[in-house]
């Protein structure tokens, strides 16, 4: 059932990445399928953080027109180093996530427009300006959109909400005794 949501997650991600900057330009600052791949890559499952990165990479390639595997290589090389630096660190603060996006949006860039010059293909804006922009529209978004993936992921979360509903229900047995007398 996980693996299902991370794909729904990621494939709403990787159309909203490619289809949004018609109707929004400044949505091409903030990198969807990164925010995800950070997100399952800060779940310490190596293996499928490298999967979803391989796969997040190549759809948006496949998608925009890019340098075929560009991405897909630098979005799995960025879940690697962040399973590798979650399970060395506790990053389960949100306040530590943002210079964990941070530092995965610079990574990402610069291995993408690196890649693009090693192989001579044509950049239309420049690295600083890109990269800079791209920071900060992916860690401000991307905060406030892995909470949002916690609260869709969490197991913790869905307990809570049947152990409350369970409170409800025993309160107003015991209220309902309690007035009977």
């Amino acid at each position: 059932m996980r693996q299902l949501k991370i794909a729904l997650v990621l494939a709403v991600a990787v159309i909203l990445q490619t289809s949004l900057p018609a109707v929004w330009p400044l949505i091409v600052y903030v990198d969807l399928p990164l925010i995800v791949v950070v997100y399952v890559a800060l779940q310490r499952d190596a293996l499928q953080a490298l999967f979803v990165g391989a796969i997040a990479g190549l759809a948006t390639d496949a998608l925009s027109g890019g340098l075929l595997g560009a991405g897909g290589f630098s979005k799995t090389l960025v879940a690697f180093l962040i399973v590798s630096l979650a399970t060395r660190i506790n990053l389960d603060n949100p306040l530590a996530r943002i210079p964990v996006l941070a530092g995965a949006s610079l990574l990402d860039d610069g291995v993408y427009v690196l890649l693009h010059r090693m192989l001579g293909q044509p950049s239309n804006i420049g690295f600083v300006e890109q990269a800079s922009f791209k920071l900060i529209g992916t860690a401000a978004a991307g905060t406030i959109l892995l909470y949002l993936l916690d609260l869709v992921f969490s197991e913790r979360a869905s307990q809570r909400r049947q152990l409350a509903f369970r409170r409800r229900v025993a309160r107003r047995g015991i209220v309902k005794l309690g007035k009977r007398r």
